[in-house]
């Protein structure tokens, strides 16, 4: 069920906003109260219900869309994202995010949602998926590209709150340019989608045999680093609030070197593409019943994992040529 906007205290404020025919079913959108203007963490999807619960939700605390100052996006994916325009052009708020995120928002804007899909399929053909995996429904609706954002942040940054410490912690994983933000005033973390209570986010490489990138070894470490903080309450953009930051960072560490292990138990000597590793892992729904959106994105999981093998020196790619195949080193 989805929560009604609450007041947290200390100036600060959640808006659950509904991310439609979507499973995570809401993200949480939090308010930061400051002379200026309240700044928000993350904005939510585009969609008419969703800004009428924005906007709505924040009524309830008396805050007018009008007179938000900022937006601090954690990261670039349209449940965080997708509102962050609309916002600004109701208040002529600034909007800003890490600067590896930001990259990705303007080549969004200068590919188009044709290029991008033509990328995917082409991405999918190399990793040896079947054509009748690429002609199959994704059941994705084409989502535009989020605002550009008018600043750009680095790790350390602290954002513009008057009269409150807000600092941007650099944590890539789930996105090149994710970042937590650590309320210093106010021994609060919010988490965007780097560690949530309960479930762990996605962690995929895009293109799959993208080189020098490692996406997983880099969440593993902004776990590790996260991990070492003291803090007290987490907030993250998904499920609930919580305490014991470092317990569930470390959970999620054992989560991924498990699965690691799973992926290193379908490797051997033959040589065996990355949509039949793909399909030979657990997933939570069956693969012969995933559609094609679920599949290209397990493709980019299980890629993510073989890279931190290659990494470790556990696993190589076999040969240069399409397919893409792997083997134990």
């Amino acid at each position: 069920m989805q929560p009604e906007p609450e007041d947290l205290g200390g100036g600060l404020w959640s808006v659950p906003v509904p991310i439609p025919d979507n499973p995570l079913a809401y993200t949480l959108v939090y308010a930061a109260e400051s002379p200026r203007g309240p700044v928000l963490i993350d904005a939510g999807w585009q969609h008419e219900d969703a800004w009428t619960a924005l906007r709505d939700g924040l009524g309830t605390f008396g805050i007018d869309v009008r007179d938000v100052h900022g937006v601090v996006v954690t990261h670039f994916h349209p449940d965080h994202s997708g509102l962050a325009g609309r916002v600004r052009d109701e208040s002529d708020a600034w909007i800003a995010m890490h600067h590896a995120d930001a990259e990705i928002v303007r080549r969004f804007h200068t590919v188009g949602q044709r290029g991008r899909r033509a990328f995917e399929l082409t991405a999918l053909r190399r990793a040896g998926a079947a054509e009748s995996d690429l002609t199959g429904s994704s059941r994705q609706t084409p989502v535009a590209p989020p605002a550009i954002p008018d600043r750009e942040l680095s790790d350390g940054d602290l954002v513009d709150l008057p009269g409150r410490r807000l600092r941007a912690i650099w944590t890539p994983g789930h996105s090149p340019g994710h970042i937590c933000l650590h309320l210093e005033d106010g021994d609060r973390i919010f988490t965007g989608d780097h560690v949530l209570p309960r479930i762990t986010p996605h962690i995929g490489l895009y293109p799959y045999d993208t080189p020098d990138v490692d996406p997983l070894s880099d969440f593993l470490g902004s776990l590790d680093k996260v991990s070492a903080m003291t803090v007290g309450e987490v907030l993250p953009a998904h499920q609930y609030r919580f305490d014991g930051l470092s317990g569930r960072a470390q959970e999620i560490i054992r989560h991924h070197e498990e699965r690691l292990a799973e992926v290193t138990a379908l490797l051997s000597s033959a040589p065996l593409t990355l949509w039949d590793l793909t399909a030979g892992l657990t997933w939570r729904h069956p693969w012969a019943e995933m559609h094609q959106g679920a599949r290209r994105m397990a493709a980019a999981e299980a890629a993510a994992h073989i890279r931190t093998l290659e990494t470790r020196g556990v696993a190589r790619r076999d040969g240069t040529d399409d397919p893409i195949r792997y083997v134990l080193r």
